[in-house]
């Protein structure tokens, strides 16, 4: 019995013996010879003051055979830094003995709020750094994090003590019940946005009936999701930027768009709701603006009634819109230099008629996201719902104008003959390719017929520069060049780039020029 025990003891203590000398299941205390980081600067790009970025990471790489903990994993500033961690899913400031399996990694997650307040009493962006460090027993590794905060004007409804939103009123349903968006209506002192700090504004942004906001050369306009502007019966947004010398930076430039800062959103659609101009809103100009990023760019509801134009419309793009580019419901727009591209439905819709003179335009679809069954241009003059159909006489004139896409078809009519439906092209080109003769016996698709089409080019390609990239300028070799309505040219004497166009003019809202090679 007793040489049983041994036995047994003898062989315990073999197999704790030979166990704790294999090398995978032993831990050491690292050196910086074992560790190697993805990334020796992280950059969290800009956000703007008191908003969270997004989640950024990198990698800890153990280049060693064996486990590896690392004593302590902390941010240089502790509990005072506005960098957030989570490493390797433990959340703080300062984490101890962090685990690395022997030939593995981990994940770093960095996120970031501040309030430039606290950063300085003067400054309107801040570069805001800290040192993710990585202490070991014998040495010390760091790993730089940087972003630059932003200061800004943040305009949002009120939040109630009984935990409701301010809202703004629309209308009455069928039954009788309000209709409300979230939202709010600007103060005097906040009808006048200029260039010193960008606008973020929560909900929609109304303008006040008989009131008029005026934006200013070089303001940013960035709404969060769901957000936009609303113009209200008698109120009027004029929106006038100025030429920018340059290209990037566009300093003159009015720009409305999210208010995700991050490189990997600058193109993403449908970030926010619209710039809407409501039924009996007036006056409304927009010069040398970029809407991008909405869900539809601008939303006009009717027009005010008078002999003048309720939409004046200069040297303006439109990108990026989940839905429609400019929606016009029986619209009175006037438009020069007007580009927009990359639409989910169309980027250019004329609905339930109205007035509409395009000169030197360019509608273009490029959309990529998703299946579009819709055209460049969609043009109606009415209007159906469930219950019934809703007519309305329309006019539309374009000239000097390119209507093209990455579909066959990119212009097409809806028609009731309850109502004048009246279209005229002038000079402009146009991509309408009825491979399967589907609109062969619709006599408005008969691009010969010079009551309605003049100087017509058809299908042919206008060589954009980078269409999926919205640069639609127009090369030396498109068929767009020199092919232009002088008459139309002097009255719209500069393109969107400031470009004089007088002698020899282009179709569209470019004049062209020679692409280099990459």
């Amino acid at each position: 019995m007793l040489k049983n025990l041994i036995g047994i003891i003898a062989v315990f203590f073999l197999i704790v013996s030979v166990s704790s000398c294999r090398e995978d299941f032993s831990t050491t205390i690292s050196t910086s010879d074992h560790l190697r980081f993805s990334k020796d600067t992280l950059y969290l790009d800009t956000i703007f003051s008191n908003i969270g970025s997004s989640t950024y990471q990198m990698k800890v790489y153990n280049q060693s055979d064996k486990d590896i903990s690392i004593p302590q994993v902390n941010l240089e500033k502790g509990d005072n830094s506005y960098f957030r961690l989570n490493v390797n899913g433990r959340s703080g400031k300062m984490l101890n003995d962090v685990e690395i399996l022997a030939n593995d990694s981990i994940f770093v997650f960095v996120e970031v709020t501040a309030d430039i307040k606290n950063l300085s009493q003067n400054d309107l962006e801040f570069l805001y750094t800290d040192k993710l460090i990585f202490d070991h027993a014998s040495s010390q590794q760091e790993v730089q994090l940087v972003s630059l905060i932003k200061d800004a004007v943040f305009l949002f409804p009120e939040r109630y003590p009984d935990g409701t939103t301010e809202t703004l009123l629309l209308g009455l349903d069928a039954d009788g019940e309000e209709i409300r968006i979230d939202g709010f209506y600007l103060e005097d002192n906040a009808l006048t946005m200029t260039d010193e700090k960008p606008y973020v504004i929560y909900g929609f942004a109304g303008i006040p009936p008989q009131k008029t906001l005026e934006i200013q050369p070089g303001a940013r306009l960035h709404f969060h999701d769901n957000s936009g502007l609303i113009a209200a019966n008698q109120a009027s947004i004029h929106a006038i930027g100025d030429y920018s010398s340059d290209a990037e930076l566009l300093e003159n430039e009015i720009i409305f768009e999210s208010d995700r800062l991050e490189p990997e959103y600058s193109d993403v659609p449908g970030q926010w709701n619209s710039i809407w101009l409501t039924q009996g809103s007036t006056n409304h100009k927009f010069e040398h603006v970029t809407i991008k990023n909405a869900s539809v760019g601008l939303l006009m509801d009717s027009n005010d009634g008078t002999a003048n134009p309720t939409l004046q419309i200069k040297n303006t793009q439109i990108y990026n819109s989940s839905n429609v580019g400019l929606l016009a419901r029986t619209g009175h727009v006037v438009a020069e230099n007007l580009v927009i591209n990359n639409s989910g439905q169309a980027s250019l819709n004329l609905s339930l008629g109205g007035i509409y003179d395009f000169k030197h335009s360019t509608f273009a679809n490029y959309w990529q996201n998703s299946y579009r069954e819709f055209p460049s241009v969609l043009i109606e003059n009415k209007l159906e719902t469930q219950d019934q159909i809703f007519v309305a006489d329309l006019k539309a004139d374009f000239s000097n104008c390119i209507i093209y896409g990455n579909e066959n078809i990119e212009l097409l009519y809806s028609i009731s003959d309850q109502a004048n439906f009246d279209v005229n092209f002038d000079h402009s080109l146009i991509r309408f390719n009825d491979y399967s003769n589907k609109y062969a016996d619709e006599a408005i698709y008969d691009f010969s017929d010079s009551s309605i089409y003049q100087n017509l080019i058809l299908n042919e390609n206008p060589e954009f520069k980078k269409p999926f990239d919205n640069e639609l300028i127009i090369s030396d070799e498109s068929s767009a060049n020199g092919t232009a309505n002088p008459v139309t040219a002097n009255q719209v004497p500069l393109d969107l780039l400031g470009v004089n166009r007088t002698s020899n003019p282009d179709m569209g809202a470019y004049q062209s020029i020679l692409f280099e090679e990459d």
